[in-house]
């Protein structure tokens, strides 16, 4: 059974002064993430993520489509008892500590007084902020406050979690914990889907990642899959080579730098890499490296965008009849 069933889901928000307008969030998204992985949502900003997210939550519900979480029905009471959540800008009672907020947490779940204890103080561990516990939520950071509201996510032991945006106002400390805290979650076999325009987090931590779009899903795979489409060029580093040398390689490679004693080529075509090695061990020219220059997510990820920007444009606004 899938942890996340999307089905056709579709949002329109009624705009204009009068409201008469409707413009689309969300069209027709299908995803499906299995038990146990790191799912990455990806898109630019007013993609379409927390749309996604607030409609798994019922925070908005949608004008079509439908979706489930653990086999069950968004309305079905249970399901909340099983997820946890963060929004992408949480806000928390100012005058409680970080102890009492996941205490106060703890407690709209119904966990008993020890439970909860053992609970809240692993938690704020996990998250760095046993040090802090008794600090007001008002005189914490934003890192912190945003560290605090994963921990207030994860204060039921849910099967699902949800992060909106999780790595927001985090200092490089605070995004290796999370880091390391996403990656621990998927060791205990929870599902953890969140959504992120930070490629680098993604690349990181994703078993899958799907790339939204203008409220469109423009492509979903494995990033293992993603990252192995293919080798787009070979990079041909060389010691020193001779001026020659050089004009006799430049209509092989797609691109030549060169950095102090060296020269960095990228070659595209295999009969021209064959070629240019062939150039360089006649000229006694040393070769230094010869690397393959893979697909990144952030390559996957602009070319998805950058084909949907090429699109005849779509009206963003749709008229009701």
């Amino acid at each position: 059974m899938p942890a996340i069933e999307i089905d056709g889901l579709t949002k329109d928000y009624r705009v204009g002064f009068w409201k008469t307008r409707t413009k689309r969030a969300l069209n027709s998204l299908r995803l499906q993430v299995e038990p146990g992985e790191v799912f990455g949502l990806l898109g630019p900003n007013g993609a379409g993520k927390t749309t996604t997210l607030k409609i798994l939550f019922r925070l908005v519900f949608p004008t079509s489509g439908t979706a489930r979480i653990l086999g069950r029905r968004l309305d079905d009471v249970v399901v909340r008892h099983r997820v946890g959540y963060l929004p992408e800008h949480p806000y928390f009672y100012d005058h409680l500590t970080m102890e009492e907020l996941l205490r106060y947490t703890g407690r709209l779940f119904g966990l008993g007084k020890d439970e909860l204890r053992r609970r809240v103080g692993r938690l704020l561990e996990r998250v760095g902020l046993e040090e802090f516990r008794d600090l007001p939520l008002r005189r914490a950071s934003k890192g912190m406050v945003q560290r605090a509201g994963i921990a207030q996510a994860l204060i039921n032991d849910p099967a699902v979690v949800f992060l909106d945006e999780p790595m927001t106002g985090l200092d490089p400390i605070g995004r290796r914990k999370v880091r390391d805290l996403i990656l621990q979650l998927r060791e205990e076999k929870k599902t953890v889907f969140f959504s992120t325009h930070i490629l680098s987090d993604a690349e990181t931590l994703c078993d899958r990642v799907a790339i939204l779009n203008r409220g469109q899903l423009q492509g979903c795979g494995e990033l293992r899959e993603i990252l192995s489409l293919g080798v787009s060029t070979t990079e041909v580093i060389l010691e020193n080579p001779g001026e020659g040398v050089l004009q006799e390689l430049r209509p092989l490679a797609v691109s030549m730098i060169r950095t102090g004693d060296r020269v960095r080529l990228e070659i595209a075509d295999e009969e021209n890499i064959e070629k240019a090695l062939a150039l360089a061990l006649r000229a006694r020219v040393k070769v230094a490296a010869l690397n393959p220059v893979k697909m990144s997510l952030e390559d996957y990820f602009l070319a998805k965008v950058s084909a949907k920007e090429l699109e005849p444009a779509v009206p963003a606004e749709v008229h009701p009849r």
